[in-house]
């Protein structure tokens, strides 16, 4: 009993030390599979600047009780201590929080039901690891993806979580709005298309969350840029909707496919950078696809997109290169 009481105080010590925090930091970082607090100190804050300045403060609070409930429940579970200190219990539940309060209604049981579906994205993550495996691919966002789209599909049932925000079920238009071409346009475009990760449509935004990848990858940053770069001019191209391509909305998850294929799965090489840039482009074509998908069913894609198209880049199992030992989603 004296033992048991001993390990219990010393694991509520370390919830509430400093390197708890670091441990939530990271959790925010390993969205975009960076294990830095550092950079996750900067994605919150691009988080925070971006929906204050959209008016809708309350998801920013809402992906820090997300990320605090998904790591909280890591610990609860045991789950290995090296994925925690990581930051690898955190990332999907902070995606839970952003996207709860962006589509729902901040009820007292909209709470409520964000706590739980982050929690269940921990332990999500290691039954679809666990099955995923034997393929050598992760999970990554898709415990997020999944749990969510759950959840806000029920709202559609349960007036308590309001789906005030969700889109309206309709059949798509094919109407292509009018955009602005001009290099201020386009520079805001791409930077929300770094931004939208996080479910946030805005340019400072995306600044913050470049400098956050910067200083704890090069090449996770440069392929960042790259990616929503890409994804911006194939999109308009295409001739995509206007609307979506001026809210960054084709480039969050050519973003997301953009730093795994090309900056954190394979060494950086000509061959490995050539996989990852035709990763990036048809991300955009399962972007475009899944929304015609999802648009009858007044659901976002959320980070569909960029875990189908990484998967389809990974399954084939090539190697470029060595892969990197490192952790990751």
């Amino acid at each position: 009993m004296t033992t048991l009481n001993a390990l219990n105080a010393e694991s509520t010590k370390k919830l509430f030390s400093f390197d708890f925090i670091k441990v939530l930091l990271r959790g925010s970082g390993q969205v975009m599979f960076q294990n830095n607090s550092w950079t996750g100190l900067f994605f919150l804050i691009g988080i925070f600047w971006g929906a204050y300045e959209e008016g809708f403060g309350v998801v920013a609070w809402a992906a820090l009780v997300g990320l605090a409930t998904s790591t909280l429940t890591g610990y609860i579970l045991g789950l290995p201590k090296k994925e925690g200190e990581d930051g690898l219990w955190g990332f999907n539940g902070i995606l839970v929080g952003c996207a709860f309060m962006t589509f729902l209604e901040p009820t007292l049981w909209t709470w409520l039901a964000l706590i739980l579906c982050s929690a269940l994205t921990t332990w999500v993550r290691v039954a679809f690891n666990n099955v995923m495996g034997i393929w050598k691919v992760s999970s990554f966002t898709f415990p997020f993806v999944a749990m969510s789209w759950l959840f806000l599909m029920a709202s559609r049932e349960m007036n308590a979580m309001p789906d005030t925000f969700l889109p309206s079920p309709h059949l798509p238009t094919g109407i292509n709005e009018e955009i602005s071409l001009t290099i201020p346009h386009l520079t805001e475009y791409w930077l929300k298309g770094i931004s939208q990760v996080f479910l946030i449509n805005s340019w400072v935004t995306g600044i913050f969350f470049l400098i956050g990848l910067f200083i704890s990858n090069k090449w996770a940053g440069i392929w960042a840029a790259l990616a929503s770069a890409v994804s911006l001019l194939v999109i308009i191209l295409f001739r995509g909707p206007g609307t979506e391509i001026e809210n960054g909305i084709f480039g969050f998850s050519a973003v997301l496919t953009g730093i795994a294929i090309g900056a954190t799965f394979y060494e950086v090489n000509y061959r490995s950078a050539l996989w990852g840039l035709i990763a990036v482009i048809v991300t955009v074509f399962v972007q475009a696809a899944m929304n015609i998908i999802f648009i009858p069913l007044g659901l976002p894609t959320l980070t569909g997109p960029f875990c189908i198209a990484t998967w389809l880049f990974m399954l084939p199992g090539f190697v470029f290169h060595k892969e990197k030992e490192k952790t990751t989603e």
